[in-house]
């Protein structure tokens, strides 16, 4: 009886620990489980960030391969625009060599028209001109005309033709001989006007003009190149010259404005770059 008694009193005294064991355990049980739960929310919120993730990686993926093949378009864009590049200056050579083709074959028609318009006419019977002309009397006002037209034209030089006679004149030119080179352009312009070189002779005579430092002359010249031959491969030239020829004759207001003329109108030519030089000279500019 004692030994039951004692069994039960031990029982009734472990029973407390027990169930508090058991609460405890449970208690703990629960903190796990929301730990798991909360672990799996955090694991779902990671799998959403890594699909989205792996969305955007897969763009960027794509967005590379775009770039990769616009990188090679490109660059065959740029291989393709040096080749053509380099055909540029064979085209451009052919074009020149096409253009000086043409300039040749329009001197040569120019010269045999040249020839052809300084060659006498044969004269006519005195019995057909008796026929064919009126004998009228012409006004004396017409012959002084026509006699002041005719001294004012230099005579041409016997058995040379219009190249030969520019030519010489532009060998006295090179020579330092600026009268006779004068001399030689102005008969080539008085009696060839219409040639191809006319405008080039004009420009000599007054490029011979400012060599012997006779610049008002020159710039008489130039100005006469300017008004009647305004698309002659020597305007921008003369547009130079005329402004250093009023550079030397100390008229700088007037030498300014015709070198921002000819940068305005011929950007492009070599004689912009002087120009724009001779503008800083005259204006203290660096």
């Amino acid at each position: 009886m004692s030994k039951k008694f004692s069994c039960g009193i031990f029982l009734l005294l472990i029973f407390p620990c027990i169930l508090l064991s058991l609460d405890k355990s449970k208690k703990a049980y629960e903190l796990i489980y929301k730990d798991v739960q909360l672990l799996k929310q955090q694991i779902l919120q990671l799998d959403k960030k890594i699909d989205r993730n792996s969305e955007e990686i897969q763009q960027l993926k794509q967005d590379i391969k775009e770039l990769l093949i616009l990188s090679r378009q490109f660059q065959s864009d740029q291989a393709s625009i040096k080749e053509d590049q380099k055909k540029i200056p064979t085209q451009y050579q052919i074009l020149l060599e096409k253009l000086e083709t043409l300039n040749q074959n329009l001197m040569k028609i120019s010269e045999e028209l040249l020839e052809l318009k300084i060659t006498p006419l044969p004269s006519l019977e005195k019995s057909e001109q008796e026929e064919t002309i009126p004998q009228e009397k012409q006004p004396e006002e017409e012959t002084a005309k026509a006699q002041a037209e005719s001294q004012e034209l230099l005579p041409l030089p016997p058995g040379l033709s219009p190249q030969e006679i520019y030519n010489m004149a532009r060998s006295d030119y090179l020579k330092g001989n600026f009268s006779l080179a004068i001399e030689g352009f102005k008969i080539y312009k008085d009696n060839f006007p219409e040639s191809p070189l006319a405008d080039n002779a004009l420009y000599w005579i007054g490029e011979c003009y400012f060599s012997q430092k006779k610049f008002q002359e020159a710039i008489e010249q130039f100005n006469d190149l300017i008004l009647n031959y305004p698309y002659g491969d020597k305007i921008a030239a003369a547009y130079l010259k005329k402004g250093i020829s009023l550079m030397e004759l100390d008229k700088k207001e007037d030498a300014l404005s015709v070198f921002k003329l000819l940068i305005s109108k011929y950007p492009l030519e070599e004689e912009t770059k002087i120009a724009q030089e001779k503008i800083k000279e005259l204006t203290g500019e660096k």
